[in-house]
This record gives structure tokens, C-alpha cells and sequence, in this order.
């Protein structure tokens, strides 16, 4: 790999990590970023009208996303560092700092990820069978009810193909 299409493989994963600094609890009003307990208040209230949750559903719920939101932010603290560093190797054409840097930070996102899938499987694993199911039939996205179309079963079918 030349050394611009490191540059530019290097600026994508930066780009990427502007716009996922928040990902799995979306962002609200048009792009202002809530407190993670306002955000995570909202999507537990978003749950509640669209699957009917109960209350104990609703505070486990909460108690879900917020120790995923606790887990995760330890895990973005990380990135800043890292992105100043892939800064500064830019500068330096530093393409061994580059490429290793870019790695950690393509880690540092799949942790990140994997905290906030954890949190959906948990939570999908609170809901009752009718409840499975309207949260399955419902869109999904990065902020939505879960992480992708179909919930944890599309996931799981997608992974095996």
C-alpha cells in the first residue's frame, strides 16, 4: 500500500471515529449530543411505547445501558489519545505510526461495539416472546432500538451465511 492510500485509509478510520463517538445511543434533535443519562432516559422511553415495557423491564433496561455507556466511555477516553497520535504521525509521515495507530483505533471501535451489542443482546434477553417479536419486525440502526435490521436473530443468520 503506497503511502496516500495509507493517508487516506487513515483519514476514513479519523472521519469514522468523528461520527460513531456517540454510536449505539444515538443522537437526539438534530444532531445534539444529550448526556449519556438524558440519552439513555429517551431510549429507554422509546422502548417502553414501542414494545410495552414494564417497569422492572424499564429499570433493567436502564441499569443495561448505563453500565454499557459506563464500559464504553472508558473504552472512547482511549480514542483521543489515539487520534492525537495519528495527527501527529500525519504530520511527521510517520506511516509506521500511521498503520499502527489506525489498528488500535479499528479495535478501540470493535470493543466499543461489542460493549453496546452485549447491551442489545441483554436487553433483547429481558423482553418477552411478544415482545421479541415487535422489537424484531421494528427498524434498527446505530441510536435505534438495537444494532442492525432484525435485531439479535438477523444478526445471527447474517454471521452464519
Amino acid at each position: 500500500m503506497n503511502k496516500l492510500s495509507r493517508f487516506f485509509t487513515a483519514a476514513a478510520l479519523t472521519s469514522a471515529l468523528v461520527f460513531a463517538q456517540g454510536p449505539g445511543m444515538g443522537r437526539m434533535g438534530g444532531g445534539n449530543q444529550a448526556d449519556p443519562a438524558t440519552r439513555i432516559q429517551f431510549r429507554v422511553e422509546m422502548l417502553t411505547k414501542r414494545l410495552g415495557l414494564t417497569d422492572t423491564q424499564k429499570a433493567s433496561a436502564t441499569t443495561i445501558y448505563t453500565d454499557a455507556e459506563t464500559a464504553a466511555e472508558t473504552a472512547r477516553a482511549n480514542l483521543s489519545t489515539l487520534q492525537e497520535t495519528l495527527s501527529a504521525a500525519v504530520k511527521t509521515n510517520n506511516t509506521g505510526t500511521i498503520d499502527a495507530t489506525a489498528a488500535q483505533i479499528g479495535t478501540v471501535n470493535g470493543q466499543v461495539l461489542a460493549i453496546q451489542t452485549k447491551a442489545e443482546a441483554a436487553l433483547y434477553a429481558i423482553l418477552t416472546p411478544d415482545q421479541q417479536t415487535k422489537f424484531d419486525s421494528t427498524p434498527h440502526g446505530p441510536g435505534g432500538m438495537g444494532m442492525s435490521r432484525g435485531g439479535p436473530q438477523a444478526m445471527r443468520s447474517r454471521t452464519s451465511q
